[in-house]
C-alpha cells in the first residue's frame, strides 16, 4: 500500500488571508436581474476596474427538446416552456453582456445580441449566450482587449469571437463558426504564450443533440484572433476517438493543460506549447482517474500553489441517460508539479488512492453532480458545485438508484430540498482540508450551480446557474401542475468581501 502523506494541520508561510464565511457574501443581483430567462452567469471577467458577465438564456427550454433529456423521469417540465422548436424561437433568446461599475456601486446592461438573418430567412438571435471571456493583447493592439465566445442557437449562422476595448462596443473579428467545419460554441478561450486557444463545444446548427459533444476534440489557437488562421494544436482527440471532446483548457505557469470527455473516462494532457503545430503533448490522466466513466468529463481546472486542480462530471446534470452512465457525484482531484496526481475528494475502493481530505465524492453530497467551477482567491482555493436536489420536486425517481429512492422516502423531498437544495461552495488553504462556505446555493435551492468564481481587486465574484425562471410548476392543493411566478428564478450574482475589507473600506 502506498503511503500518502497527511493533511496539513497548519498552514505554511506566508499564512492566508482569511477564508470567506457565508456571512462575507452579498447579493448584487437576482432573479435574472429582473429578467427570468436569463439563466446561467456563463462568463466572467474583470476589466478596467468593472465586472463584466454574460448570460445563457433560457437554458431548460432549450434542454426541453434535446433528446438527451427529452426521457427525463418527470411529473412535469419544471419550467414553464414551448412544446416545439418554432415556439423556442419565438422566446426572447438574444443573450446579454452587464457590466458591475464599483463607481456607481450599480449594473448596466452594455450589449444584447442583434437578430440576424436565420435558416430558412426568418430573423433569429445571433447568439443564446456568452461562454467564455479572455483578457487578451494581440499583436499589434495598443493595450489588452477583452474577447468573448458566442453561443449561436442551432439556426443562427454560427458562432463568434467577439472583442471590446472599451466595454462599450463589442464587434466580431472572426467569420461566422469560427474555423471549418464551423461551430455553434466553444467553452474556453485560453491565452497562453502570446497564442490564444480555444476547443470547440458544439458545431453549427446542433439543434437538439448533446451541446457539449462537438466531435471535434481538437484545440485551435492563432496569435491575432481576428486573423482566421487558427491551427490544430494537437492531433484530434490526442489519438484516441473515444475523446468526444475537449471540455477545459488550464494555463498554469508555463503548462496548458486540456481535459477531455470520454466514455471510458476522462483524460488530462499537458503540453509547453513550444515549437509548430501541432505542440508535443503528454498524457497525465487517463480511464477517469481509475475511476472509469463515473468520471466522465473534466468540468472545471484551475492552478492553486503550483498545482493543478480538476473539478469532474457526467454531463446531463451527473447521469448521462444517453449512454448510460451514472448517477454518481463528482470528484476533485489535483495534478503536481511532477505529474503524479492525487485524489483529494472522491470514491476508491483502492487503499492507494484514497481521498487525501477524507471526503467523499461531491464533498459527501450524492447530488453534486459537476464540480463546476474553481478559483484562488486570498490564498485559497474555491470550488464550486452543481447539484441537482431541487430536482426531487419534479422527479418520479423510476430510475433513481436505490439508495436515493430509499432516503427520498424516508426523509421526503421537500425536507432534503430545504436541507441540501442548491449549490455548494468550499475552500481549502492548501488543497486537502476542506470547509464548507455554503451548501444551500445561497439560501436559494433554485440556484442549483455555481457557474462562475472570479477573483479580483474587489473580492470573490459569484455567477449562479438558475433555469427556473420565470416561471415554475407548482402542485396545487388538488395536486394538479401549473405554472407560477418564480421569483427565486433566473441567474445570481453575489460578492464575498471579508468583514474587516468592508469595515475598512
Amino acid at each position: 500500500m502506498t503511503e500518502h502523506p497527511k493533511p496539513l494541520t497548519s498552514f505554511p508561510d506566508p499564512a492566508p488571508k482569511p477564508g470567506l464565511r457565508r456571512q462575507d457574501f452579498t447579493c448584487l443581483g437576482k432573479a435574472g436581474f429582473g429578467d427570468g430567462h436569463n439563466s446561467y452567469a456563463h462568463s466572467m471577467a474583470w476589466f478596467k476596474g468593472k465586472l463584466y458577465m454574460g448570460t445563457t438564456r433560457s437554458n431548460m427550454c432549450m434542454l426541453k427538446l434535446q433528446a438527451a433529456f427529452a426521457q427525463l423521469p418527470l411529473h412535469t417540465w419544471p419550467v414553464e416552456c414551448p412544446d416545439d422548436r418554432d415556439g423556442l424561437y419565438r422566446l426572447d433568446f438574444h443573450a446579454q453582456i452587464w457590466c458591475f461599475d464599483p463607481a456607481s456601486n450599480a449594473w448596466e446592461r452594455v450589449f444584447r445580441a442583434p437578430e440576424v438573418e436565420g435558416t430558412g430567412g426568418a430573423m433569429v438571435a445571433r447568439e443564446i449566450g456568452y461562454r467564455s471571456m479572455e483578457i487578451y493583447q494581440a499583436p499589434g493592439d495598443a493595450e489588452p482587449a477583452l474577447y468573448i465566445a458566442t453561443w449561436a442557437p442551432g439556426r443562427a449562422p454560427g458562432g463568434l469571437i467577439l472583442k471590446t476595448t472599451d466595454g462599450r462596443i463589442f464587434e466580431p473579428v472572426t467569420k461566422y463558426g469560427i474555423i471549418d467545419p464551423p461551430i455553434s460554441t466553444t467553452r474556453s478561450l485560453t491565452a497562453f504564450k502570446g497564442r490564444m486557444h480555444f476547443a470547440p463545444t458544439a458545431r453549427r446548427g446542433t439543434d437538439g443533440g448533446q451541446q457539449n459533444s462537438a466531435g471535434l476534440p481538437i484545440v485551435f489557437a492563432a496569435a491575432n484572433p481576428a486573423s482566421d488562421t487558427w491551427e490544430e494544436v494537437n492531433i484530434p482527440g490526442f489519438g484516441d476517438p473515444a475523446n468526444m471532446g475537449i471540455f477545459s483548457l488550464a494555463a498554469v505557469g508555463d503548462t496548458l493543460y486540456a481535459g477531455t470527455i470520454n466514455l471510458n473516462g476522462l483524460q488530462v494532457w499537458a503540453t509547453d506549447g513550444i515549437g509548430p503545430a501541432p505542440y508535443h503533448w503528454r498524457q497525465i490522466i487517463a480511464d477517469g482517474a481509475g475511476r472509469g466513466p463515473l468520471n466522465q468529463a473534466v468540468a472545471c481546472m484551475t492552478g492553486f500553489k503550483g498545482a493543478l486542480y480538476i473539478g469532474t462530471g457526467i454531463q446531463g446534470g451527473g447521469f448521462d441517460r444517453v449512454n448510460n452512465v451514472g448517477p454518481a457525484a463528482a470528484e476533485v482531484l489535483r495534478v503536481n508539479s511532477d505529474d503524479t496526481w492525487d485524489v483529494i475528494v472522491g470514491d476508491r475502493d483502492d487503499a492507494d488512492r484514497e481521498p487525501l481530505s477524507g471526503l467523499r465524492a461531491g464533498y459527501g453530497q450524492f447530488f453534486n453532480g459537476y464540480m463546476w467551477a474553481m478559483t484562488e482567491h486570498d490564498g485559497w482555493l474555491y470550488v464550486g458545485s452543481y447539484d441537482w436536489t431541487v430536482t426531487l420536486k419534479w422527479a418520479t425517481l423510476a430510475d433513481a438508484p436505490e439508495r436515493v429512492r430509499k432516503i427520498v422516502s424516508i426523509v421526503g423531498a421537500d425536507k432534503m430540498i430545504a436541507a441540501e437544495g442548491g449549490a455548494d461552495l468550499w475552500r481549502s488553504a492548501d488543497g486537502e482540508n476542506w470547509v464548507p462556505v455554503d451548501r444551500r446555493g445561497f439560501d436559494n435551492p433554485y440556484n442549483w450551480g455555481i457557474r462562475n468564481l472570479l477573483s479580483t481587486p474587489m473580492g470573490l465574484w459569484v455567477g449562479t446557474a438558475n433555469v427556473f425562471g420565470p416561471r415554475v410548476a407548482v402542485k396545487d392543493a388538488a395536486g394538479a401542475w401549473g405554472y407560477v411566478d418564480n421569483p427565486d428564478g433566473g441567474l445570481e450574482v453575489w460578492l464575498g468581501q471579508r468583514i474587516a475589507a468592508k469595515t475598512e473600506a
